[in-house]
């Protein structure tokens, strides 16, 4: 049966479940997303409706003695409902008990992660990102944690400005972190001014589990703006996690990037996993994802994490994959 949407019921479940370890949990908090609950299960599985497919993120948010009942649950009702399943995000331990109930799995892409507590940027390696930091500063730039409410109007105009040098490119949804209502108590919001005049900002979301701290959210610059804007920001939430003795920044996930052979399941599709290395090298039209993994390895991650794609039946289905992108308002 469908259930409420309430922020409480959904941010305890992502809280408590965390055995599979997905950092972008948060993001089920996203307004727009629907859940399903079962009466005496522990947990909730959070998905959205377009066209005709179910898309559902992550794995269920569940107790383990409740995780199968609830993604059974869930099966019945989508195709009660006329619907096709597609499940994104989810990681290894979900991705393998899908593939065990007979979803067709493959790699999608992957997230990454750095460990704060060694992290620094000395070295040469850093030389670059050392260098465009310095040079937003000396450019005037000024950075500080706000908050959404008295930015709401800075915010508004960055992400106007940022957008329309996209072309026109629409919001994107549901895989991308927002800012404001009730979830935005628990998300933390750093961000830059020249002159006074707001330039960029980033949006973090709390991480659970074993690899709990932050995640690099939502971001965004004035077109115009210094070189550096995004590395300072960053460099400076940074170091104010580490002072608060945070593990681990996250920098979230980027389809068609980690991809390798060892990473796949029993099952997969090959011709799917061939896509997936096509997008890498040619889909930057359909998402910029050289672009986000050059930002992300300026920081040197430690940790590679793997992300699947779930299909409910014997093989990959395109269509499906697109409703990913449709459910994101890529398109």
């Amino acid at each position: 049966m469908p259930a409420t949407t309430a922020d409480t019921s959904v941010l305890e479940a992502i809280r408590t479940h965390t055995w599979s370890e997905n950092a972008s949990a948060f993001l089920a908090l996203n307004s727009g997303n629907s859940t399903f609950t079962l009466p005496g299960a522990d947990g909730v599985v959070v998905y959205r409706r377009t066209g005709g497919y179910a898309v559902q993120f992550g794995g269920p948010f569940a107790a383990p003695d409740d995780y199968d009942t609830l993604l059974d649950g869930f099966r019945r009702y989508v195709k009660d409902e006329g619907l096709e399943l597609v499940g994104v995000q989810l990681q290894r331990a979900d991705a393998e008990r899908y593939a065990r109930r007979g979803f067709t799995v493959n790699q999608v892409g992957a997230s990454w992660a750095v460990r704060l507590p060694e992290f620094s940027l000395r070295g040469t390696r850093f030389m670059q990102l050392r260098n465009k930091i310095s040079r937003a500063h000396r450019n005037g730039l000024v950075i500080k944690e706000v908050t959404a409410e008295e930015w709401r109007g800075a915010i508004a105009t960055i992400d106007e400005a940022w957008l329309g040098s996209k072309g026109g490119a629409h919001q994107l949804e549901f895989l991308v972190g927002q800012i404001g209502g009730e979830p935005q108590a628990h998300r933390r919001l750093f961000a830059g001014t020249i002159d006074d005049a707001p330039v960029a900002y980033i949006s973090y979301s709390p991480v659970y589990g074993e690899r709990a701290g932050w995640m690099h959210d939502l971001s965004r610059r004035v077109p115009e703006g210094s070189p550096g804007l995004m590395e300072a920001i960053n460099a400076h939430a940074i170091e104010v996690f580490r002072t608060e003795g945070v593990e681990w920044l996250h920098f979230g996930f980027t389809p068609f990037t980690g991809l390798d052979a060892s990473h796949e399941l029993e099952g997969h599709s090959p011709a799917f996993q061939w896509l997936m290395h096509a997008l890498w090298a040619e889909g930057a039209a359909l998402y910029p994802a050289q672009t986000q993994l050059s930002y992300k390895q300026k920081w040197a991650p430690d940790e590679l994490i793997p992300e699947y794609v779930a299909f409910d039946r014997p093989t990959a289905s395109l269509a499906g994959f697109a409703h990913v992108f449709r459910a994101c308002n890529a398109f």
